[in-house]
């Protein structure tokens, strides 16, 4: 999947303007390199075109940072310049589109790295991950 087609799909899923879909984008990712440290945002970023792997290697610490799924939502808002529910169902579009760019062994493995705690971003509507159980 190529930057334009991975933006136009963050478009459509959040409903926002092509600006919008790059800021969530790049709020998202950024993020989540923060969370994930930069070896895997580094591992992370090879299956991605180079102007979204971008995002993730600018902003990776040589650690990662242990914040919580609602430090994360803060994080993305400020970024975004948004409020925290806009910056949670624009970041789940990222996600998603993020898990259909990467391998579902990727995808599972970014889960793994961010803790259960961020799976509410994992498990959409179309998720290729498995759900969990109830």
């Amino acid at each position: 999947m190529d930057f334009d087609c991975f933006i136009e799909r963050v478009h459509q899923r959040a409903r926002v303007t092509t600006a919008g879909a790059i800021g969530a984008t790049r709020a998202t990712l950024e993020t989540v390199a923060e969370r994930i440290g930069g070896d895997e945002a580094r591992q992370l970023a090879a299956l991605l075109p180079r102007e979204i792997a971008g995002y993730l290697q600018e902003k990776s610490p040589p650690r990662a940072e242990r914040f919580s799924f609602g430090e994360f939502c803060q994080r993305v808002a400020i970024r975004e310049a948004s409020n925290v529910p806009d910056a949670i169902s624009h970041a789940r579009c990222v996600i998603e589109t993020l898990e259909e760019a990467v391998s579902r062994h990727a995808s599972s493995a970014i889960l793994l790295m961010l803790h259960q705690d961020f799976a509410p971003l994992f498990y959409g509507p179309t998720s290729r991950l498995p759900q969990p159980q109830s």
